[in-house]
């Protein structure tokens, strides 16, 4: 047997695949970004199919227990984000699956509607009322069926998109692994929902990584739920206790040396705890398995301490921990426009906007524009990206990479990809007019002037 750190290598024998399906526009990921994706392109004509590893839709937003849909507004009474990602919330709502301010409360200043949000994070921005919603990510894994179903698209789950198939620097569809062994699905567009990139890294296409390490996005994560909590009654007790409730995280920090804390969800009697761990890359086997490991250990030492020590806490008990590890930035594409911090931070107008983020300063002006350029390979042909491996530099990704982020890129790529097949041109060349006309009309708010 070899020494472990000795390098060796395999011939693995070549092989013919078989082809199972074709698609005009096929979706790599089934996360936000690539519901998205998927959902516009097939409402806009084109036969699509959506491949995803797990057993379920929503990537993060359920697999990853992150169930808070952030920041969709400034604290203005505008809501930026709104699309599918609307959509999203209206279906929870029609099911006992969110809980969120109402958009007639959208920059509300008055104390009633501060104390009633307050808790929330995200919720109050500068002393207003801000557009962000908690969600039950198993009701939404079921909404997020009936939407994919409804829309007509052929959906692969428990299936692994591993490889761009790739000729002539165009992209023609993606091998994938399942129970069935390694097959391939052709296609005339592909859309790398896949959040780091793995089809666009294959495809050949140029891509850059790396964040600050005290940035969000350079931290891992394996969320997990605490049952039989008492949200409310926590909240009031950190509200007079902040000199304690600072004792006790600094107690849970020492169990891992990474952050931890509790969020609500839309039942008072269940929490969500997030948690940071830094220092871990999602692109290396070992570090996600350490980071497993390693959470699910300070997993168990903190209920311990909030249920000893802390109001709200008394009788809780683990109910579950995330399905997909929780990741939040890895390779990013060098696209044909590489959106930069001074540029989110100017809120820099672009004439081929195809989403608005809220602003970094509630004030109700210009908010964050994501160009198309950023969705488009320099010189790879048939591929577009959707997600938070867009076209960025590091420090405005880790801005502009949130569910609702991810799902406003997605929508984009999806439709831009049924337009350009529509027109018979190359995703490069799409009518930026048209795709932006055709936003505006699923409900996307644009900037005037923009289609």
């Amino acid at each position: 047997m070899p020494h472990s750190g000795i390098s060796q290598t395999i011939q693995e024998e070549a092989r013919e695949l078989r082809v199972v399906d074709e698609a005009d526009v096929l979706v790599v990921g089934g996360g936000p970004a690539g519901i998205g994706a998927a959902l516009a392109a097939a409402r806009s004509g084109a036969r699509t199919i959506l491949v995803e590893r797990y057993g379920h839709l929503g990537g993060m937003a359920t697999g990853g227990l992150v169930i808070l849909l952030p920041h969709l507004s400034d604290g203005s009474a505008r809501q930026d984000i709104m699309g599918i990602s609307q959509e999203w919330i209206e279906r929870l709502d029609r099911v006992g699956g969110a809980i969120h301010p109402d958009s007639s409360e959208l920059g509300n200043s008055d104390a009633a509607s501060i104390e009633k949000w307050r808790h929330y994070f995200s919720c109050v921005v500068n002393d207003r009322i801000r557009q962000s919603v908690y969600v039950d990510p198993e009701l939404l894994k079921c909404v997020l069926n009936d939407m994919v179903e409804e829309a007509g698209i052929k959906l692969y789950l428990h299936s692994w998109g591993c490889r761009a198939i790739s000729e002539g620097g165009r992209v023609s569809g993606v091998v994938f692994e399942s129970k069935e062994g390694r097959q391939a699905i052709r296609a005339k567009v592909t859309i790398d929902g896949t959040g780091d990139g793995d089809v666009m890294a294959t495809a050949g296409a140029a891509f850059e990584g790396g964040y600050d390490v005290e940035d969000r996005s350079a931290m891992l994560a394996v969320v997990f739920r605490l049952g039989n909590v008492d949200f409310q009654a926590f909240s009031v007790w950190r509200d007079g206790h902040a000199e304690e409730w600072k004792a006790v995280q600094e107690r849970i920090f020492a169990l891992g040396n990474f952050r931890l804390a509790p969020f609500p969800t839309p039942r008072n009697d269940v929490m969500w705890v997030n948690n940071w761990v830094p220092g871990r890359s999602c692109m290396n086997v070992g570090d996600l398995t350490w980071t497993e490991i390693n959470v699910r250990k300070a997993m168990r030492g903190t209920q311990a301490i909030l249920s000893k020590d802390v109001p709200g806490f008394g009788d809780c008990f683990i109910l579950d921990t995330a399905s997909q590890l929780g990741t939040r930035g890895s390779r990013r594409l060098t696209g044909e426009h590489r959106l930069t911090l001074k540029e989110v931070s100017d809120a820099q107008a672009f004439n081929d906007v195809i989403a608005v983020l809220p602003s970094l300063r509630p004030s109700g002006k210009n908010g964050i524009q994501i160009p198309y350029r950023t969705l488009v390979p320099r010189e790879v042909e048939g591929l577009l990206v959707a997600g938070r491996c867009f076209s960025s530099d590091g420090p405005a990704n880790n801005l502009t990479n949130l569910i609702p982020h991810c799902i406003a890129t997605g929508q984009a790529a999806g439709t831009a990809a049924a337009l350009a097949l529509g027109a018979g041109v190359s995703v490069r060349k799409v009518d930026v007019r048209a795709l932006q006309r055709n936003l505006r009309g699923q409900g996307v708010p644009l900037p005037d002037g923009a289609g």
